[in-house]
């Protein structure tokens, strides 16, 4: 049967509207109770396939990505459809209104490829764009809400061209489960209603309050039916057209006159930014970790480079002794301090800073600065390095935690994978819903609000066309022999950098699943106090740290970390017990 045939075949026998086939038996535990505390944690199993694995942070999304390569579909293809039915099922986190990185295998060419779909700053931004009237930073929420802080989405551009490389099936044989869902509808979930709930702007936008809120100002309730047949049309016009009708035409129009015409807080996006935007190859950062390789996404992002210098310094430790405990927490978290330190002075848009990428990833650097931590009391607050190659940079503060960015696994029956982190920032983006029936990103508050320090500019200071830092490590692991072996990566802001970090170690020196090493108490340090997660095994390390000197603060760190490892039997997967999401294949 002909590909396209099959993938409407199978999406047409789903058991009620919105469903996918095999979908009611994963959404029953999937979307039981799923409170942001790591206290609600949903308990799973590791998940287990023999041909192929998609994992992502909602069961409808795996399974649309599932059901793409049951038809024969590429990683790269699955991963496509799993975004567009995000954008539906996960709107606080990711979707056509942001921006993305994109990490891919290809198993033929035994060759990892990288591509960047940052949203990127419009021609008329200014370095002193988050100065208030007052001269001083503005508030963040102040900053985030309204048109200023929407960036130049790359998403659709970035789908398009990962297509362009590595898909199989014809592109708009993709957006078939999305179109679908958009105008069949879906259940409201859990998390979402619970979201909604705690959301206190997002009914200011009148297209967002008519979708998500009842008249009476309460969300939509859990199991509600959401239809939004306004992204069903955005969906068929870029179906149809290609990434092109999405940068220009009435769907640029729309996105222009959604971010200048907000009332308070208006940008100044044009179309020709839309037009002019473009997605860049990145070359992979990749690095050893003991017998394994460990490739991910280098600038603008500084996750892959802050995940290999924690490794690097790890690497001399004998974590497997250890096991999870106070003791490779005390580790793990110096280590995070040293590179977060390194992260702030020296990362930032490579084609706007001369980013010592290399200097800073190298071998003996690395086992230089892990020799700074002591094993019996914490830095406190560690210093930049001196990398090799290093210009003179000045501190650009740190991104908070989010809840606007989702993270996407997938394997096909080839053995190509993908990693991809995608997101609109903070939860709901800017809190403006287009016509189209999609919300837009914030992503220009990652940027420094400071432009300068001392009289000197500050390197993620806002710019024309630049990029803004970030921290999404999407991962690709490699064995002895360089075959794949795991695919990683997580939302969570700044924290994405330990929550990967935290995985890695897991399953490569602590031999968990998956399951078990996604759900693991969160922990770690960005260069401030030593962060456990509140109701998990970490927590119970914390008189233990502040014996060593550790500054200790129990936190809600909910990540979302979805993760598969490649086995002689098949796929065994992990989806963060935090959220909603489940990996499944066949």
């Amino acid at each position: 049967m002909h590909h396209f045939t099959r993938l409407i075949a199978a999406l047409a026998f789903s058991a009620a509207p919105g469903l996918l086939p095999g979908q009611a038996p994963v959404r029953a535990q999937s979307l039981a109770p799923a409170p942001e505390a790591a206290t609600g944690r949903i308990a799973k199993s590791a998940s287990q396939a023999q041909r192929f694995m998609a994992a992502a942070a909602n069961p409808l999304a795996a399974a649309a990505g599932r059901d793409v390569l049951r038809a024969g579909g590429s990683a790269t293809d699955a991963a496509i459809a799993i975004q567009l039915v995000l954008n539906l099922v996960e709107p606080q986190s990711s979707g056509i209104g942001g921006g993305a990185f994109f990490v891919y295998w290809d198993e033929a060419r035994r060759q990892v490829s990288t591509l960047d779909g940052r949203e990127t700053a419009p021609a008329a931004a200014k370095p002193e764009r988050f100065i208030g009237a007052d001269g001083k930073p503005m508030r963040f929420l102040d900053a985030v809400i309204g048109g200023r802080s929407v960036g130049v989405p790359g998403t659709v551009r970035l789908l398009e061209e990962a297509h362009k490389r590595w898909g199989r099936l014809p592109w708009a044989e993709l957006f078939a489960p999305a179109i679908r869902l958009a105008e069949d509808g879906f259940a409201v979930s859990p998390r979402l209603n619970g979201l909604l709930a705690g959301e206190k702007n997002l009914a200011r936008d009148p297209r967002a309050a008519a979708y998500f809120y009842e008249p009476d100002g309460r969300p939509k309730p859990v199991g509600a039916t959401l239809r939004n047949p306004a992204f069903a049309g955005t969906l068929r016009s870029i179906a149809e057209k290609g990434a092109g009708a999405f940068y220009e035409g009435e769907i640029a129009r729309d996105i222009v006159a959604t971010v200048t015409g907000h009332a308070a807080n208006p940008g100044d996006i044009t179309l020709a930014d839309l037009a002019g935007y473009r997605v860049e190859e990145r070359q992979p950062i990749c690095g050893p970790y003991r017998v394994y390789r460990i490739c991910g996404m280098g600038p603008p992002s500084s996750g892959a480079v802050a995940v290999q210098q924690m490794l690097g310094m790890l690497e001399s430790r004998d974590l497997a002794r250890m096991g999870p405990g106070a003791e490779a927490a005390h580790w793990f978290s110096e280590a995070g301090r040293l590179a977060f330190a390194d992260r702030a002075l020296y990362l930032a848009d490579p084609a706007f800073v001369a980013v010592p990428t290399q200097g800073l990833v190298d071998a003996d650097y690395i086992r230089a600065r892990g020799g700074l931590i002591m094993p019996g009391s914490s830095l406190g607050r560690a210093r930049a390095g001196e990398p090799p190659n290093k210009r003179a940079m000045l501190l650009s503060p740190s991104e908070g935690v989010e809840n606007g960015t989702s993270h996407i696994s997938v394997v096909d029956a080839d053995g190509n994978a993908v990693s991809m982190t995608t997101t609109i920032e903070d939860g709901f983006g800017a809190r403006l819903m287009t016509a189209g029936g999609f919300l837009l990103n914030n992503e220009l508050t990652d940027f420094s609000f400071l432009p300068q320090e001392d009289g000197k500019p500050v390197a993620n200071r806002v710019e024309p066309g630049k990029r803004p830092r970030s921290s999404m490590a999407p991962t690709l692991v490699f064995d002895a022999f360089g075959r794949l072996y795991a695919v990683v990566g997580s939302p969570g802001g700044s924290q994405i950098i330990g929550y990967v970090a935290k995985t890695l170690v897991a399953l490569l020196d602590w031999k968990m699943d998956p399951q078990a090493a996604v759900d693991l108490g969160n922990f770690g340090s960005r260069n401030g106090p030593t962060e456990l997660e509140k109701g998990t095994e970490a927590e119970g390390w914390k008189a233990a740290l502040e014996a060593r000197g550790h500054e200790v603060r129990l936190l809600e760190m909910t990540s979302g970390i979805q993760a598969i490892v490649k086995t002689p039997e098949g796929f065994v997967g992990g989806a963060d017990g935090r959220r909603e999401g489940v990996a499944i294949g066949d």
